[in-house]
């Protein structure tokens, strides 16, 4: 029988990992939900600021940020990246898809005679971009299930500065969007210079008229580095959000697997056993009819 004592060491060892990958399932689908709520409750404040600006923007039209400006007099022929990813593996294709889309971009501004530099947010996003030889000017990494935005603003930061110094001709952000736990679709949008749809009034909208202190090119400054933090936020939590629905899909996937693999080794394990069984029978009728 040391056929079925190999067959039942790798049924235990089937059932361990399916216990592992349970688990994991279970603690997914509880940070989901929470991840999601996060996700959620950021939504009306970029909403919010982008309508203010909006507003500034319309009242004051003498004035043009460098984040709205949509061409530049002098090419900088360097495009920046700002990627967000997963710390941890373990949820499906949900990095490499937007990896994928990163590449894709990449060699479009390479071909384009640009150079490409990344911020990396995330360890997975960090790793590719090294094995890429992609250039990486900050990264931001082991940010755990609740980010903040303090641990965001210094590494975008340098992507913003480089961009307002013209450095940069135009900066992304990729990131996985979250569309319901099923369904996470990988995004490359453009964050810079802000397309004119962002700043765009809401059809039918009152126009405000706003007190300044100290003055309109000031507060539209600081409103714009704020929506523009606000949508890489918005990015870090829609990206968790998905990590969370993927691993969670992932976990049960392998689970039903892990069971689908135990029941056929179980099967297995039944045949050769009632095949030693008859085996002996037979061997113990021989003999008696021979005596």
């Amino acid at each position: 029988m040391a056929v079925g004592k190999e067959i039942r060491g790798k049924i235990k060892s089937v059932e361990n990992t399916k216990k592992i990958t349970k688990a994991m399932e279970m603690v997914a689908a509880s940070k989901m939900r929470k991840a999601q709520d996060r996700m959620r409750a950021a939504r009306p404040y970029s909403d919010k600021v982008r309508t203010i600006t909006a507003n500034l923007a319309g009242a004051n039209p003498e004035y043009t940020h460098a984040f709205m400006a949509q061409a530049k007099d002098v090419k900088a022929k360097a495009v920046g990246f700002i990627v967000v990813t997963t710390d941890k593996g373990l949820c499906g294709g949900m990095n490499t898809n937007v990896l994928r889309q990163v590449t894709m971009k990449a060699r479009e501004v390479e071909q384009a005679g640009n150079t490409v530099e990344a911020v990396a947010i995330g360890n997975k996003g960090l790793g590719f971009l090294n094995r890429m030889g992609m250039k990486v000017v900050s990264q931001a990494t082991q940010l755990g299930d609740t980010p903040h935005l303090d641990k965001l603003i210094g590494p975008v930061k340098v992507m913003l500065d480089a961009y307002q110094e013209g450095k940069l001709d135009a900066v992304y952000l990729c990131y996985t969007k979250f569309i319901n736990t099923m369904k996470q679709e990988p995004m490359v949008e453009q964050l810079l210079p802000l397309p004119a749809k962002h700043l765009e009034k809401d059809a039918g909208g009152i126009s405000w008229d706003y007190i300044y202190e100290p003055e309109a090119q000031v507060v539209i400054d600081e409103l714009l580095v704020r929506y523009v933090e606000a949508l890489v936020y918005q990015a870090v939590a829609e990206n968790l959000a998905s990590e969370q629905s993927a691993r969670m899909v992932a976990m049960k996937a392998a689970s039903d697997n892990a069971g689908s693999v135990i029941s056929d080794l179980k099967l297995v394990y039944n045949k050769t056993r009632q095949a030693a069984i008859t085996k002996e029978l037979s061997e113990i009728v021989s003999g008696a009819a021979a005596v």
